[in-house]
């Protein structure tokens, strides 16, 4: 028995098939005519040149302030250690004059010369004297080396550079290699307390082996403020004696 076709069932089922929304997301549909992109046709195209730009410009923008942060970070972290280093130098040098006119000694020496030299010596004749020069007791000798107990020291400004000079011994030798304590200095401007408790600008005694109750040292670097250090000078045998009658 035939069967009856019905004359609109293929265009029919055709239709019922196709959905206008698909018609859209086809790669040649007109989808583009409604205001729709091809799912297809982005995958496919991928970033546009402008998009790249504008990532490419963030990311430079980013790497550069990365890059600067890390700079200061680098000179910040730099200029904290000069500084400490710097505080520790003055530390450093503070300790050595302290150390030394805390235990100096009224002792008259000679001169490499052969000339007599007095206890307590102080010049402001530039590099070519030194700044100041006394003796110091308290001299360790862990070798048992055949000399005192008692050191010379010189205390010198040269090209610079404020240094400690030693020597082996009291009279008439040559002074050890000196050692750098500051860098960059300029000047190094001293006073000098007497016995009396008035501060004098320079040392001249009336006898070679008198010695001031303290020291004041001004010490000027290039670029920084001046600096100015106080110390004591160990006692001599006649403010001993002075000290223990008022006891």
């Amino acid at each position: 028995m035939a069967h009856s076709q019905h004359p609109f069932g293929s265009s029919l089922s055709r239709t019922v098939a196709r959905s206008p929304v698909l018609d859209r997301l086809e790669p040649n549909g007109d989808g583009g005519e409604h205001g729709f992109t091809s799912l297809e046709r982005s995958a496919q195209q991928g970033f546009t040149l402008i998009e790249l730009l504008v990532a490419l410009m963030i990311f430079a923008m980013l790497a550069s302030a990365g890059v600067l942060l890390l700079g200061n970070s680098v000179s910040a972290q730099a200029q904290v250690k000069a500084r400490l280093d710097d505080m520790a130098a003055v530390q450093r040098a503070g300790g050595a004059l302290a150390g030394d006119l805390g235990q100096a000694v009224p002792r008259i020496t000679r001169t490499e010369a052969g000339t007599l030299a007095p206890a307590f010596w102080a010049h402001d004749g530039g590099e070519a004297t030194p700044v100041m020069q006394f003796v110091r007791g308290g001299w360790d000798n862990l070798g048992d080396l055949p000399r005192p107990s008692l050191q010379k020291v010189e205390y010198w400004v040269r090209q610079g550079r404020l240094e400690r000079r030693t020597y082996a011994q009291l009279d008439g030798a040559a002074g050890d290699e000196p050692a750098a304590l500051l860098d960059n200095v300029e000047t190094v401007v001293l006073r000098f307390r007497d016995a009396q408790g008035k501060w004098q600008e320079a040392w001249t005694p009336s006898q070679p082996d008198l010695m001031p109750r303290a020291v004041e040292m001004i010490v000027t670097r290039s670029g920084e403020p001046p600096i100015m250090l106080r110390f004591l000078v160990a006692p001599g045998p006649a403010e001993k004696l002075e000290g223990a009658a008022g006891a």
